[in-house]
């Protein structure tokens, strides 16, 4: 098991499906972040509080909403699923946030900077704002520790633009693995 440390503890055993969130920069009011961390004793907690305010998008940068920034992001995990980086078992590109389950074949934090750094730079070509921040360094993973919880992880992700009031099907929206 590979174990990292940046703001949270980051934990990859091997031969181990990986869910991992992150988001834009700015997506999350400072205020908000504050209160979050007092959550620190509750992971879970902390990330459902923070994947509910994400999906109201109600504040900051909502650039993933174009889908020409969203195929940034989806042409950045087609590359490193093909680069034979990771096996993509379900993603979602929400207005301002992303959802993967993978299994990784390199370290998570290089597939992580990969698909990050190349999806950034992209978008912020179309944005006309390179040299800027798109994505918060951080980002929370967690191992699915069996079948089941790896199915419930799986269908949270492609729900999530249900979830979120984005579609009324998890196939009708056009940044996920359901749609494929």
């Amino acid at each position: 098991m590979s174990y990292y440390e940046r703001n949270l503890p980051h934990w990859v055993p091997q031969g181990r499906s990986i869910f991992i969130t992150w988001r834009l920069y700015a997506s999350l009011p400072a205020q908000f972040l504050t209160e979050l961390r007092k959550l620190s004793s509750q992971p879970g907690r902390q990330f459902l509080e923070a994947d509910r305010r994400l999906d109201a998008a109600a504040y900051g940068p909502r650039w993933l909403a174009s889908g020409q920034i969203a195929a940034c992001v989806v042409a950045a995990l087609r590359r490193g699923e093909q680069g034979r980086f990771f096996v993509l078992r379900a993603y979602v590109v929400m207005p301002n946030h992303v959802h993967l389950l993978l299994d990784p074949l390199a370290p998570l934090p290089r597939i992580t900077h990969g698909i990050k750094g190349a999806s950034a730079r992209d978008a912020n070509r179309i944005l006309h704002r390179q040299g800027q921040p798109f994505w918060q360094q951080e980002s929370f993973d967690h191992w699915a520790r069996n079948g089941s919880e790896m199915e419930r992880i799986h269908v949270y992700i492609e729900q999530n633009p249900v979830k979120a009031g984005l579609a009324q099907r998890p196939a009708d929206w056009p940044w996920s693995s359901a749609h494929r």
